[in-house]
């Protein structure tokens, strides 16, 4: 019997991956010399822009925990599909950076060569955006571990380390009012909570959506929009509150995938899209939702190069910074999937665009 294909996965996913680009672009506005915030008008559009795009990377997480928990592969299968899925085209694009980092000459041949041997320690280049890498093939190490829990948890054990998730990502707030809490202190930075915070807790909350909360209900949706308006408040409302910060990381605060907010407003996404479907699935619009969603890695690992082209060519051109962000993004965005498209024509494709 051929297996249904959930195309709310696909559209998440291809969500995903257009709110990292845009959340890329808008760094060009609000971020300053030394980790500054810039002065003007630009940051608070970015507030309002980019709040709910801060969904990205936890969305990404999700639609991993969906499909992967629990495996029902072996686990020398699994790490092998990851392992060439994920980090041979992480290697060759550290590596393209490497060099790309030269051709724009903001390094030397020497130092590249130098960045390529670093990549075993952290990502070899300038390029900050494949931390995500890296915490990815950290949370596959994982998933063979959980994965038994997984399959066995009742509805009641899920939802109580959920519960301590929830809780755990309010700590970014709680710490506003007590530097520290639950065990922390200057030589101790695992409180009671630690073990339970982080991008871990996504993988768990989809996979208990797809356990419990996969069939559509019409409170889902109300569900998911009360947390998305809720969330979107607390997110840019935090932000624009924090404009006169000096720094990126004080402005950010409600910004951080560890926070209950973005979670919120996470999950609500998720809500929404899960069960989407469409009526004519061989249609030319539902084809290239597909294909982007199966090339959102390669998309990914692509678009700082493409971004930061488009920025060139478009920042004097488009004086107001609101429609300046998403032309930019969109542009990126489109151009990226284009030149990935190409690339998957190559022979052995996969090893480069995942």
């Amino acid at each position: 019997m051929e297996k249904t294909r959930n195309y709310g996965l696909d559209i998440l996913r291809v969500l995903a991956c257009y709110f990292v680009i845009q959340i890329h672009t808008g760094e060009f506005y609000y971020i300053g010399v030394d980790s500054t915030v810039l002065p003007g008008d630009s940051p608070f559009w970015v507030g309002i822009l980019n709040s709910l795009l801060r969904t990205s990377v936890p969305l990404f997480v999700m639609t991993s925990g969906f499909f992967l928990l629990p495996i029902k592969e072996d686990i020398n299968v699994f790490f092998k599909k990851r392992f060439t899925r994920v980090v041979i085209p992480f290697v060759v694009w550290c590596v393209l950076y490497a060099i790309y980092w030269v051709l724009l000459g903001k390094t030397t041949w020497a130092q590249a060569f130098q960045n390529i041997l670093h990549i075993p320690v952290n990502f070899g280049t300038e390029i900050g955006h494949l931390w995500y890498v890296y915490m990815l093939i950290g949370l596959y190490l994982f998933v063979p571990l959980i994965s038994p829990w997984v399959a066995t948890a009742s509805r009641k054990s899920m939802e109580l380390y959920l519960a301590l998730f929830a809780l755990a990502m309010c700590v970014p707030f709680l710490h506003q009012v007590f530097p520290e809490i639950l065990g922390e202190c200057w030589w101790n930075r695992t409180p009671m909570l630690y073990y339970f915070s982080g991008l871990l807790g996504y993988m768990i909350l989809a996979a208990y959506i797809r356990k419990y909360m996969l069939e559509n209900k019409t409170w889902h949706f109300l569900l998911g929009t009360a947390l998305i308006v809720v969330g979107y408040a607390i997110t840019a409302g935090e932000f624009i509150y924090r404009l006169d910060s000096k720094y990126i990381w004080d402005l950010e605060l409600s910004w951080g995938f560890d926070t209950i907010n973005v979670a919120m407003m996470t999950f609500g996404v998720f809500l929404l899209l899960k069960n989407v479907s469409f009526n004519n699935s061989s249609s030319t619009v539902v084809k290239i939702l597909v294909d982007i969603s199966q090339k959102s890695y390669g998309i990914y690992l692509l678009h700082i190069m493409v971004l930061n082209f488009f920025h060139d060519q478009l920042d004097t051109k488009i004086d107001f910074v609101a429609i300046k962000i998403p032309v930019i993004a969109v542009c990126s965005f489109v151009t990226s999937y284009a030149i990935i498209k190409l690339l998957s024509y190559l022979p052995k494709s996969k090893y480069i665009i995942g």
